[in-house]
């Protein structure tokens, strides 16, 4: 009986927002437009869109978009690991406070809300980094505040978060759409031939993601034979690695 009911269920959604505190982190978020004397730099927004274009070749069994998926997997777990070791360091700072003084949290009286609209894991990866720097710069604000560091290694730690989620949009940047599936790695034909030209800089492809037997932890499930163009997003930018 149950069969003969048809089951219309439409695709989940929610809503997901973003609150950003500092100035520094919303400039993270949005990165930098190119001028006539100054470089473009790929921010959070633009990270995200690459990284909707790399799952979506990987679905394609390009297997050098499941590499650059593991490479900024592990990449994201660096920054963590940098970002935290950060925190550390305020941590220490902080505990030589007068025990007479009681200081809470510094929270922006305006912050900037931004309804997020992601749909790939890895790119909500980065927006809990860039969370985490946010909480990071209150905490070296306060510190300086409140006369725990100096004006000048306040910028320094600043920078230094900064720069990790630069390096991480950066290599994201690296990747270009391969052409090329398994198959053709099989093959060894034209196609595999000119993915391993166009990433002959980064060395040989490591065997086992050649074979499909390790991929990301977030990595789509392959679907051979939808194949069709993965443009390039970002071409314009020119972030750091």
């Amino acid at each position: 009986m149950a069969d003969n009911y048809q089951l219309n269920i439409g695709s989940l959604r929610s809503q997901v927002q973003l609150t950003l505190h500092t100035h520094h982190a919303a400039r993270i978020w949005l990165g930098r437009q190119k001028t006539d004397d100054k470089h473009s730099i790929l921010g959070l927004a633009g990270f995200c869109l690459k990284i909707n274009q790399i799952d979506r070749a990987a679905a394609q069994d390009d297997p050098y978009s499941d590499w650059w998926m593991i490479r900024i997997e592990e990449k994201i777990q660096e920054v963590d690991d940098a970002l935290k070791a950060i925190d550390s360091r305020l941590d220490g700072v902080m505990a030589q406070l007068p025990k007479a003084l009681e200081i809470g949290e510094n929270l922006s009286i305006q912050p900037l809300k931004l309804p997020l609209f992601i749909s790939n894991p890895l790119g909500f990866k980065g927006v809990h980094l860039l969370t985490q720097y946010d909480e990071v710069v209150r905490r070296i604000l306060l510190a300086q505040h409140v006369a725990m560091i100096g004006r000048r290694d306040g910028e320094i730690w600043i920078d230094e978060g900064a720069h990790l989620l630069r390096s991480l949009f950066g290599l994201a940047q690296l990747h270009r759409f391969s052409g090329a599936s398994r198959d053709d790695f099989a093959a060894n034909n034209a196609r595999a031939e000119n993915a391993r030209e166009m990433y002959k800089r980064h060395g040989d492809i490591p065997q086992d993601i050649l074979e499909g037997t390790r991929r990301s932890n977030f990595a789509p499930p392959i679907r051979r034979g939808s194949a069709g163009p993965v443009e390039d997003v970002d071409d314009e930018f020119e972030g750091e690695a």
